[in-house]
Parts: C-alpha cells; structure tokens; sequence
C-alpha cells in the first residue's frame, strides 16, 4: 500500500527527517510513536504532499509520488486529518460533512452510514463546527475524511486534549474499519495504551529518525515507554 524509503525534509536549513523509512501493507492500522518535536508530523505532511522539499521515494501501490501535488494525492485516495482537527468553524457540522464529498465531485445526501460510525453527529448536523467541543470537532474531522472514501487515511493526534469517553468512541471506530478490510491507517499517537489496542504494527521516530518498530502485539509496554520518554 504505502512505501516510503531515504525521505528526508527539510524547514529552511534544518533538516527534520533523515532518511526515514517505511512500510504499511494494505488493511493495517500502523501508528508512529515519538516526543513532541521529533519529526511526525513533518512526515505525515510530507506523504500528503505539504512539505515543500522532501527528498526520497514514497510510493502509494507502486506509484511515485513524491513530486505529486497534494491535490493529486487526495485523487489518489489519501485523507488526511491534521492535528488540530481543521474543521470550519463558520460552517455547520453538515456543511462541513459534505466538503467531505469534494475529492470525487459528487453532490447530494451524504452516506447515513457515517452516523453509524459517528452517532452524536447526526444530532447536531446543524450546529456549528465552532461550537463543538474538541472531541466531537474530531469526530467531525474523521468522519469528513471518511465521506472522501480514502484508501489510505492520516490521522495525527486524534486523541490529544479530548476526553476518555470519546477516545473510546474513537478506538471504537478505527477498530470497526480495520475489521471491514477496506481502509489502511497510519496514525501519529504518543497515547501508548490507545495504539496497543487499535494498532498493528508501530514505528518510534526521535531525532528525524525511525529508531525502533515492530508488531504491537509483540512488545512490552515499558519498552516503548523507554523510547519515547521526555
């Protein structure tokens, strides 16, 4: 599904990524662990094609893609959620729902099934986006996203400052999806016990470099801990 190999990128003089390297198979759900700072999301910006300047190969099912713009990589079937959520507040969750169906031009109803992935939507659809609280503005981001009907879907950060029971509904989700086969997830994450439940396989960044991944099923948690500690 998604390879990426020798990605470096750069902010001016600065280099933030050196030489990463890696790989997610159709269908999983993989996160990228690491301190705040250490280079995840310049990397996510860099497979959607928002980073100016990144050297290397990343290869979405054998194409080459990186000197594609980022409207291109949408086409493609990338959806991406920034950390921040980026939803429009002006807008209704409604309004915002249905940019979600720009990538392939249609116009119409939305698919229903999204209130089954995210039911309180379906209870405000008239509320501005402004006025939710942060964790139903990401439920709102996801599910945005998903109306694209992505292949592959970025996720960074969904849980920071967002509280236990939506985290939940989050896991909830991501789990769902996996279990339907058709939608591989990279996922930037430093909450350790949410990517053990809903991820696969887990690379750990420091320093603009991949230096541990492995099966999450097969690691400790202490492990990871070491690695990501401030």
């Amino acid at each position: 599904m998604l390879e990426v190999s020798g990605l470096s990128a750069y902010y001016g003089e600065s280099i933030i990524l050196k030489n990463i390297s890696l790989r997610i198979k159709p269908g999983q759900v993989v996160c990228l662990l690491g301190r705040n700072g250490v280079g995840k999301t310049t990397f996510m910006k860099s497979v959607m094609g928002l980073v100016k300047t990144p050297t290397g190969s990343i290869r979405l099912d054998g194409r080459e893609m990186i000197k594609m713009p980022t409207y291109n990589r949408a086409l493609q079937g990338i959806g991406y959620v920034p950390q921040g959520r980026d939803i429009f507040a002006g807008l209704s969750v409604y309004e915002n729902l249905l940019l979600g169906l720009e990538r392939s031009g249609e116009r119409g109803a939305l698919d229903e099934s999204i209130y089954e992935l995210f039911p309180v939507l379906k209870t405000m659809l008239k509320r501005k986006g402004g006025d939710l609280s942060g964790g139903q503005q990401q439920q709102l981001a996801i599910a945005r996203a998903l109306l694209s009907t992505p292949r592959l879907l970025l996720l960074d950060e969904p849980t920071e400052g967002i509280q236990p029971s939506i985290i939940q509904e989050i896991s909830r989700v991501i789990k769902k999806l996996k279990g339907q086969g058709n939608i591989t997830m990279l996922i930037v994450e430093q909450y350790l016990e949410f990517v053990l439940e809903v991820a696969d396989y887990f690379y750990v960044m420091d320093k603009g470099l991949i230096v541990m991944e492995g099966n999450t099923k097969d690691v400790e948690l202490q492990n990871i801990q070491s690695k990501i500690a401030i």
